[in-house]
């Protein structure tokens, strides 16, 4: 079968890594289901040679990860990501002198975590979510929400009843997109009547240069580089007039986009630069995403190394989340209960079911200090900070973090060794 590139066509001939094979990330059994088969797809993602999107088959459906009411992951349990919401909304708000007549859209708005923010400043918002769980979560906030995929359909419904937004936000969503060609057509929409546009999502080259294979899973159908971001985003009539690098997700661009035929605000030159940085790294030829398999194997050997050594002298330990970045890390590592006794997550909705693949509980986090576990392995390397500021604790019984990504780091009460 030709697999070919989800924006250009071309055929997908290159590989990027092969992680092998996992069951959905978020799809977390219930004690019932224990006893029963578990289905699991292919992680090969591939690079196309003519625009260079790294990519996953669509092996699962949008409506297979995120249709439905039980989808697992609500945005406010990370109290991290609430402020770096609330941050935007205060910069974005006064950047775009955003009031009571101004209207704010929200795609993938998930529990309502960002619009709350553009809410209590008096600016009507509209949230659009696919899982209904997440959305229901969003109302009781106050957050108007529609359940519904985002693409060109659904832009012209929301203009033609709610009128041309203001700011239209999307964090963390295209590359969940398997169309990124309809995702795109549909901000065009959304922003023929004027308007703004911005988006956060991981950045490739900082995924290369932290060695984040665990951030591929079934969710994420693309890996973005800003220079091929903003040839889709041109061939949809968009242009990038901004672009800033952030911290989150171990790496992160955040694009601010308008209608070509505007006028303003006029291209900064931090695109100019985010295009140069990309090609002094490499990421325009195809021998930059080569080798990167390697790098992933190696640090695959050097966890599961330290997971046998403290295992085999009678060391317990414990995880700390249940992202779906964790479920990759673990299932390509193979690691189950025999090195992992359980792991601990502040959300409600996923303790007392238990990892896909890996099949290792989730509790509480109090289970942590009820237990003392010698090792807590944080899953979402990302919140390390907050993580660590909320299991401090540990240390009164000698307790250590450890962080698999971008390499192996024990974290004891001094430092690091």
């Amino acid at each position: 079968m030709d697999l070919r590139c989800r924006h250009c066509r071309a055929v997908l001939e290159h590989s990027f890594v092969d992680l092998g094979s996992a069951p959905p990330c978020q799809r977390h059994l219930s004690p019932a289901e224990l006893d029963r088969p578990e289905l699991t797809y292919p992680l090969h993602v591939r690079v196309c040679k003519g625009c260079f999107l790294v990519q996953l088959p669509e092996l699962l459906s949008p409506a297979e990860i995120f249709g439905g009411g039980d989808y697992a992951y609500f945005s406010a349990y990370s109290d991290s990501w609430v402020a770096h919401a609330a941050r935007y909304a205060e910069e974005a708000t006064r950047r775009l002198r955003l009031g009571a007549r101004s209207r704010v859209i929200e795609i993938a708005s998930n529990d309502g975590y960002l619009l709350q923010h553009f809410a209590a400043r008096g600016i009507p918002v509209l949230g659009v979510e696919p899982a209904s769980n997440c959305a229901a979560a969003a109302r009781a906030r106050g957050i108007p929400s529609i359940v519904a995929f985002f693409g060109e359909a659904l832009a012209r419904r929301i203009l033609a009843g709610k009128g041309p937004p203001d700011l239209v936000v999307a964090n963390n969503v295209l590359a969940h997109v398997p169309d990124l060609n309809d995702f795109v057509r549909g901000l065009a929409v959304l922003l023929s009547a004027g308007g703004v546009a911005t988006l956060e999502f991981p950045h490739l080259l900082r995924l290369v240069e932290g060695n984040q294979f665990d951030t591929i899973y079934h969710e994420h159908y693309s890996y973005l580089g800003f220079t091929t971001v903003d040839a889709i985003f041109r061939h949809h009539d968009l242009a990038i007039f901004d672009v800033e690098e952030l911290p989150t997700h171990g790496g992160s661009l955040r694009i601010h986009a308008r209608r070509k035929e505007q006028d303003g605000p006029g291209v900064a030159p931090s695109v100019a630069r985010l295009r140069e940085l990309e090609r002094a790294a490499g990421m325009r030829e195809l021998s930059w995403y080569q080798g990167f398999g390697e790098r992933v194997a190696e640090t695959k050997r050097a966890l599961l190394s330290f997971l046998i050594e403290a295992r085999r002298a009678g060391r317990r330990i414990a995880g700390y989340g249940a992202p779906g970045k964790g479920n990759t890390l673990l299932n390509a590592c193979g690691i189950g209960r025999d090195f992992l006794d359980y792991t601990v997550d502040r959300n409600p909705h996923k303790q007392g079911n238990f990892l896909p693949g890996s099949r290792i509980p989730i509790l509480a986090p109090e289970r942590i200090f009820e237990t003392r576990p010698d090792y807590v392995l944080i899953l979402p390397w990302n919140l390390e900070a907050e993580i660590r500021q909320q299991m401090a604790g540990i240390g009164a019984w000698g307790g250590r973090f450890v962080v698999p990504i971008p390499e192996l780091r024990v974290i004891e009460d001094g430092g690091e060794r």
